[in-house]
């Protein structure tokens, strides 16, 4: 079944007198980012040279995914937008909600009833709204957007930060907040800073024990956390052609880890092989046959320095096997360096759990190179030392998996077959260890490894490598071992080498599946209708926020001064929380409740300036806003780093807190706040962070004549009597300072 054929046969015969169009007004050559952003224009955009990481340009996205826990939040924005039908082609994706614990029968089973409420919401509103509806168990949305949705030219929007893995397959896929997510489902343009370009040359081929994971491993090394930010990481060179697709699709994966905001490969042969072999035929025979306007224009790659704001070259023919972490993705350590730095650093030895799977490596190919180690250690009298998890990436590779022996031989040496879904990736692990403050060492094929992230426990150190690197260190049971150069001991005493993985991109039988988990919605959907119980824990209608009040920011408590990484997590956490995702009011007891308060380095422990007292940062913003009182939050570097939950800006929010100050912002949370009709405000001056004391007043002054490029004033007023002044700086434009006047941008909308 080919989705959408219609409206992309459309984007395919626009595209040449576009790009023709577009080369013309620009006047030179194009990149391939430049080509499919341009093309997607809004009607409404004039079509110019627009200024990277500085004009805001509207964009008309093909198609919006969702993820369940995000999808919640997004969907009841727009039950309150108006619209009957959604405008473009949507899909919702039941991934994140089921907990991996036994196995993935039982822990499917468990899902669907425990989150029964929440499945029949999203099932009844996609099918009100026009909504392709995905079921639990279906598989993980960017590994399923990528067999099912994704195509060379397209652009995509998706309520997760990882929606870039569709750029493995030549598309634009973009991760956004949910509100953004209603704009573009109703209709309406939506708007994105023109985003810087950095190019990576890739050249030679990877081979042995090398993967393309090890590519944006390597390249978090050199960009850290937040060195994309702003910026479209665009491949290209004689490299590419050599990677699979689904390889490519886990190096765009991953460039979230690093703040871009997308990440694309050029169509290719690769691309064409992908498309055919799961059900795309048309597709990759109507892409071919304008392959050169779904890559960069010659000259682009002849002087790529000419066209890109940075220019990046690996060689695969070096590149080397890497492993990232702990407790950040950019920590980035060479295979051959990694068992230095694990003794020196005193990094817990002994691997006590390896995890293959994610939306970044759980493609049929990961698989078969995993398994082939797997295959060899049995075969050599060896069997898994750690504990052994492995989570397919949807219902279609576990089915083939399995018709081809692969599930067998990963049961064979221990490993735990988990269902189609993220699991521990997000926190949905229900891990069982002997206890819980010992420092402990896992390594996973995920993307994120921040603290807390994959179980919970602040003392788990989590690192980050390929499937092959997972299997061969789980094998071991020795985060010190090196499969490249060290042996192992088997059944018999003898001394054994791993041999070098072997995958297959594609399956020789092809793919095959008895049911893939898609519901397509009905066809009438007005009689259709959506309920939520006004007692329910999970699910909670939204009430517009409140219009600013035209006031400026007068003495407003400080809620929390946050010291270090702050992310997404940190503000608001997956895990259990995620239960409640459709309820803002008790999500809310979340809030920040993992950042760390620099005045006494605990977390969810900030001074209540009445009593004098410690006490948690919900209930303290809730006791300020049961009196009628704001507060700001004050924080460090690349604030709201990592998913694109817009629950981390709707929280505070909703709990009353008007602006957060910060060194720098991560894209997708800046935006969020702003969506949101939050101030988000960075300092001028970064020392100015050191003047915030912990009891200090905080305004916020010349709202009344908001305006773009415009600073505002922060006065602080000590508790001494004394009073300090400083220029804080914004990124608004016309459009968001309305939804900051208005509420929010749902209210604009009305």
């Amino acid at each position: 079944m080919i989705f959408d054929e219609e409206m992309i046969k459309k984007v395919y015969s626009d595209l040449p007198g576009k790009i023709k169009r577009i080369r013309s007004v620009l006047g030179r050559p194009l990149t391939l980012t430049e080509k499919i952003l341009y093309a997607h224009l809004s009607a409404d955009e004039t079509l110019k040279s627009f200024e990277r990481a500085n004009d805001y340009v509207n964009f008309s996205p093909d198609r919006v995914a969702m993820q369940d826990a995000t999808a919640q939040m997004a969907l009841l924005q727009l039950m309150n937008s108006g619209r009957q039908r959604v405008a473009v082609p949507s899909t919702v994706h039941c991934d994140h909600l089921i907990q991996a614990h036994v196995n993935a029968k039982s822990d499917l089973n468990t899902a669907t009833i425990s989150n029964r409420e929440v499945y029949d919401f999203l099932t009844d509103v996609s099918n009100k709204f026009g909504i392709g509806f995905w079921k639990p168990g279906a598989g993980i949305i960017h590994q399923v957007v990528l067999e099912n949705y994704a195509f060379p030219g397209g652009m995509m929007i998706g309520t997760d930060s990882h929606t870039p893995n569709a750029g493995g397959l030549g598309m634009i896929a973009i991760g956004v907040g949910g509100a953004d997510a209603v704009d573009v489902m109703a209709g309406m343009p939506w708007e994105l800073k023109m985003p810087k370009l950095i190019g990576v040359k890739l050249t030679g081929r990877m081979s042995g024990w090398t993967s393309p994971k090890d590519v944006i491993l390597k390249l978090a090394g050199i960009l850290t956390v937040k060195g994309g930010t702003n910026a479209v990481i665009e491949y290209f060179g004689e490299g590419t052609a050599s990677i699979s697709a689904t390889g490519k699709g886990t190096i765009c994966n991953m460039g979230a880890e690093v703040g871009a905001t997308t990440s694309i490969f050029p169509f290719d042969a690769k691309s064409a092989a992908y498309l055919k072999a799961t059900g795309r035929e048309t597709i990759a025979d109507l892409a071919t046959g304008i392959i050169s306007h779904l890559q960069p224009d010659p000259e682009v790659e002849a002087n790529p320095e000419k066209y890109y704001d940075c220019l990046i070259e690996i060689n695969l023919d070096e590149l080397e096997p890497y492993v990232n972490g702990p407790f950040t993705p950019d920590l980035a350590w060479p295979l051959s360096e990694f068992a230095k730095n694990v003794k020196e650093n005193g990094y817990p030895r002994k691997m006590e759990a390896g995890l293959i799977g994610s939306c970044t490596n759980s493609s049929y190919e990961d698989l078969t190179r995993a398994a082939s180690i797997v295959a060899q250690a049995r075969k050599d009298g060896l069997k898994a030392e750690a504990r052994f998890i492995i989570n397919p990436g949807s219902e279609m590779v576990r089915y083939t998996a399995e018709r081809d022996g692969l599930i067998e031989e990963f049961e064979a040496v221990g490993g735990v077959i988990m269902a189609n879904a993220c699991g521990p990736c997000i926190g949905q692990w229900k891990r069982e260890i002997d206890d819980p403050d010992r420092p402990n060492s896992i390594i996973t094929s995920f993307n994120r490894n921040f603290a807390k992230r994959n179980d919970g426990n602040p003392n788990t150190h989590a690192f980050v490598s390929s499937p092959e690197i997972v299997a061969a260190l789980t094998i071991a049971g020795d985060l010190c071992f090196n499969p490249k150069t060290d042996t192992l001991i088997n059944d018999k005493g003898q001394k054994v080498m791993l041999k070098e993985p072997s995958g297959v991109e594609l399956p020789s039988k092809g793919f095959d599946v008895k049911d893939a988990g898609y519901v397509e919605p009905v066809a009438d959907g007005s009689k259709v209708s959506v309920s939520i119980s006004p007692d329910s824990k999970r699910l909670q209608e939204l009430k517009p926020f409140p219009a600013w009040d035209g006031n400026d920011l007068i003495q407003q408590p400080l809620l929390i001064k946050v010291k270090g990484k702050c992310t997404t997590d940190h503000i608001s956490m997956a895990g259990p929380w995620l239960r409640f995702r459709g309820h803002l009011d008790n999500i809310s007891d979340n809030m920040l409740i993992g950042a760390v308060n620099a005045f006494n380095e605990a977390t969810n422990s900030v001074l209540d300036p009445t009593t004098g007292e410690y006490i948690a940062v919900p209930a303290l913003a809730r006791k300020f806003k049961a009196q009628g009182i704001g507060s700001v939050v004050v924080a460090e570097e690349n604030y709201g780093e990592g998913s694109s939950r817009e629950h981390a800006a709707m929280e505070p929010r909703f709990l009353n807190v008007k602006a957060i100050l910060v060194k720098s912002f991560a894209r997708i949370h800046e935006t969020n706040l702003k969506k949101q009709g939050m101030l988000a405000l960075t300092f001028a001056d970064k020392a100015d962070y050191d003047k915030v004391r912990e009891d200090d007043k905080i305004s916020i002054l010349g709202l009344s004549s908001f305006a773009p490029g415009k600073n505002l004033t922060i006065q602080l007023q000590h508790s001494d009597g004394s009073t300090e002044q400083f220029d804080a700086l914004h990124t608004y434009n016309e459009q968001q300072i309305g939804w900051f006047k208005a509420g929010s941008a749902l209210n604009a909308m009305q």
